[in-house]
């Protein structure tokens, strides 16, 4: 894994970069409410990504400044436009690398950071190849019926109000789409086994629709 600095609309944002040798495809993380690119449980799942031959970024969404701001008030992490532009910044920034301009590109987001996911797949359809949320907030995202590129939704079986949220929101999506419910699993998917669920779910989705 490599440290990268991502220069996106302004803001220079750390990252961490796995690419695995012979690497088919590239997965873009953007983490949650109040989290960063050391989320315990975006990492685990992009190691199981790297299991797959899937290269990987993780990044910081807000810069340390606004991190700060963001842990006094909280303003920041739902500020989806911000997110997006930030997530679809970074999208160019690999496509512009030369280690990285051939892969196919998909987007992993959870909680806030999936609605930015979806809104940059709308924004960039011949960039994004497939995004996969985990408990994500779908519903937060403005422009679900343009999302084209094939979206696996990942919800906790016991997560009610948040599962409600993604089906409503799949049901506005433009394109493919499934959403897959972990049996068991709360909004974190701390339950024994229901992370490992999430991965799996993920890597046969990315595997199955990153195409060179």
């Amino acid at each position: 894994m490599s440290e990268v600095l991502i220069e996106s609309r302004g803001a220079a944002l750390p990252g961490d970069l796995a690419l695995p040798v012979g690497a088919h495809g590239l997965v873009l993380f953007a983490h949650g409410s109040g989290s960063s690119r050391f989320s315990v449980r975006n990492r685990f799942v992009a190691e199981q990504l790297n299991g797959h031959g899937l290269a990987t970024l993780l990044f910081d969404l807000l810069t340390p400044q606004e991190q700060v701001a963001d842990m006094a008030t909280a303003a920041l992490r739902f500020d989806i436009a911000l997110l997006t532009e930030r997530l679809a910044g970074a999208a160019d920034w690999v496509h512009a690398q030369p280690a990285t301009a051939a892969l196919p590109l998909g987007l992993f987001g959870a909680s806030t950071g999936a609605a930015a996911t979806l809104n940059v797949a709308a924004a960039k359809p011949a960039l994004i190849g497939a995004v996969v949320s985990r408990g994500g907030r779908p519903d937060l995202a403005d422009a679900l019926p343009l999302v084209k590129a094939p979206t696996l939704l990942i919800v906790g079986g016991l997560d009610q109000g948040v599962l409600e949220l993604n089906r409503t929101a799949a049901a506005a999506l433009g394109g493919p789409h499934e959403t897959a419910v972990v049996p068991g699993a709360t909004h974190l998917f701390e339950e024994p086994g229901t992370l490992e669920q999430v991965a799996r779910l993920a890597g046969e989705w990315f595997v199955r629709h990153l195409k060179a």
